[in-house]
């Protein structure tokens, strides 16, 4: 049996939904090639949050993109994370911002991107995008390349 994944709480066993923003929630393992540069693509088609003035839910797909260094989000403790936003109350970019700093203070990655594709509500579609490069690597450049070029 794989010891190396004995931490991991949330998998294998019986899930347990939080009622409010969960953090904690937020597991990692290992990556196996830390050596190789490679996206990892998470999309989250489900994602619901409330609006912090009205109250009304509003729901996005959340597109996360990275690449991992020493450790890598585990899918089910994403998964609750991200259900934990569902009594919340934030702007959506205030959601996407908070998404991506969490991820990085967890993972410390290479590169991460995250993405939110928000249904329309009262006829506007918003899609917030925040990045970020690890500071004084190459990837603190592609973090700008990448911003500077978002949908051109």
């Amino acid at each position: 049996m794989n010891r190396e994944n004995d931490h991991l709480k949330q998998l294998g066993h019986s899930t347990q939904y939080p009622t409010n923003y969960a953090p904690e929630m937020l597991e990692t393992f290992e990556n196996q090639h830390p050596d190789n540069d490679y996206w990892v693509e998470l999309l989250c088609p489900e994602f619901t949050t409330l609006c912090p003035i009205t109250g009304q839910p509003d729901f996005a797909e959340i597109q996360i993109r990275y690449i991992p260094a020493q450790r890598m989000v585990e899918s089910k403790s994403l998964k609750l994370y991200l259900f934990s936003f569902r009594n919340h109350g934030d702007f959506h970019e205030d959601c996407v911002n908070i998404i991506m700093k969490d991820l990085i203070a967890l993972m410390d990655p290479k590169y991460i991107e995250v993405v939110g594709l928000f249904t329309p509500r009262g006829g506007i579609a918003i899609h917030p995008y925040a990045n970020y490069g690890r500071p004084g690597t190459r990837y603190e450049q592609l973090a700008q390349t990448r911003l500077q070029n978002y949908h051109l």
